[in-house]
C-alpha cells in the first residue's frame, strides 16, 4: 500500500489508537490489497462487500475476525480516503453473544490457594481483586498501587486509565510479596528488571493453578475478571459501578454479566407475594367440575 499505508497509521496515530489496533488495521487492509492485487482507493462497496464475503464463506473466517476486517476497512474508507460509508450495502457481521464461563468464589479460593509460589498468587490475586486485564496486570508499576485510598491505578485499552479495587487482602499479599522480591519499578517484572512479565507467563501461571485445583470448568486467566464483575453484580454492586470499574465504555459490555450471575429468575418475588390472601379458597358453583391439582 506504501503511501495509503502510511497516511492509514498517521490517521491512527492521530486517533490515539493502541499499537494492537494499528496492526490489526494494517494486516487486514494488506490482505484486501494483495487480494485483489490493486490498491484499495481503486476499489469500491461492491469489492469491499466481495471480499468480506469471500472471508466468510471461503475462508470460514472467525465472527471477531469479519468484524476486525470489517473496522479495518471501514476506517480506511471513511477516514483516511474521506469517502462516505455505505454501511446498508456493506452489513457488518452480526455479532453473537457468548456468555463468560463463571467459577464461583468457592472455585476461586480453590484456585488461589493451591499457587504456592508468592509471586505466582500475588499476580492472580491482584487481577481477581480489580477485575483486570491480563495486559494490564502485566503493565502494572509500583507506583499504581494506591494502599492510602484502596485503590489500584490501571492504564487501560487506548490510553483508558481508570482506578479499580484493591482488596484488603490483596493488599495483605502484596506487601508480602514486596518484602520478599523487593521491584523497583514494574510490580510484577520479568528476569530483566527493566521489563515486565510476558502474558504468557501469566496464563501459565494460571493454567498450572487452574489444574492443580481440580476446578471441573473451562478457564482461563481472563476468567478471573469475569468473576470480579460476576461476584460484585450478585453483592449488589450497580451495574454503572462495575463497568466503571472494568473500563467498558458502554455498560451494554458490562449487562452480559447480568445473564451469568445468580440473580436470576427464581430470586424475583412476585409483586402478588406481597399482598394478603384469603386463606380459605372461594366456593366453587353449584354444577362445576372439581378437579385435583395437577401442580
Amino acid at each position: 500500500m506504501g503511501k495509503l499505508r502510511d497516511a492509514m497509521q498517521r490517521d491512527m496515530e492521530l486517533k490515539n489508537f493502541s499499537p494492537k489496533t494499528m496492526r490489526c488495521y494494517l494486516y487486514w487492509m494488506s490482505r484486501y490489497a494483495l487480494h485483489y492485487r490493486k490498491p484499495p482507493d481503486e476499489l469500491g462497496d461492491s469489492d469491499i462487500k466481495a471480499f468480506l464475503h469471500f472471508l466468510r464463506k471461503e475462508k470460514k473466517a472467525a465472527q471477531s475476525s469479519m468484524n476486525q476486517a470489517y473496522s479495518a476497512l471501514k476506517f480506511f474508507y471513511e477516514t483516511t480516503l474521506g469517502r462516505p460509508w455505505n454501511g446498508a450495502q456493506i452489513p457488518r457481521c452480526k455479532r453473537g453473544r457468548r456468555l463468560p464461563v463463571i467459577l464461583s468464589r468457592e472455585e476461586v479460593q480453590s484456585i488461589l490457594s493451591t499457587t504456592e509460589n508468592l509471586k505466582h498468587l500475588t499476580i492472580l490475586a491482584t487481577i481477581y481483586s480489580g477485575g483486570l486485564r491480563l495486559s494490564e496486570a502485566a503493565e502494572l508499576r509500583l507506583s499504581d498501587i494506591d494502599s492510602q485510598r484502596m485503590l489500584i491505578h490501571v492504564r487501560g485499552k487506548g490510553d483508558k486509565d481508570r482506578y479499580t479495587l484493591l482488596g484488603k487482602k490483596a493488599l495483605d499479599v502484596l506487601r508480602a510479596y514486596w518484602k520478599a522480591y523487593r521491584p523497583s519499578d514494574y510490580l510484577f517484572p520479568s528476569r530483566r528488571p527493566d521489563k515486565p512479565l510476558s502474558v504468557s507467563t501469566i496464563q501459565k501461571i494460571f493454567e498450572a493453578s487452574h489444574r492443580k485445583s481440580g476446578v471441573g470448568k473451562p478457564a482461563s486467566v481472563h476468567t478471573l475478571r469475569h468473576c470480579f464483575a460476576t461476584h460484585l453484580l450478585e453483592s449488589g454492586c450497580d451495574v454503572y459501578y462495575i463497568q466503571r470499574l472494568m473500563g467498558h465504555s458502554s455498560v451494554r459490555t458490562t449487562s452480559v454479566y447480568l445473564h451469568v450471575t445468580r440473580k436470576n429468575l427464581t430470586d424475583i418475588v412476585s409483586p402478588i407475594d406481597t399482598l394478603e390472601l384469603p386463606e380459605k379458597p372461594p366456593i366453587l358453583p353449584v354444577g362445576s367440575a372439581c378437579h385435583e391439582s395437577s401442580f
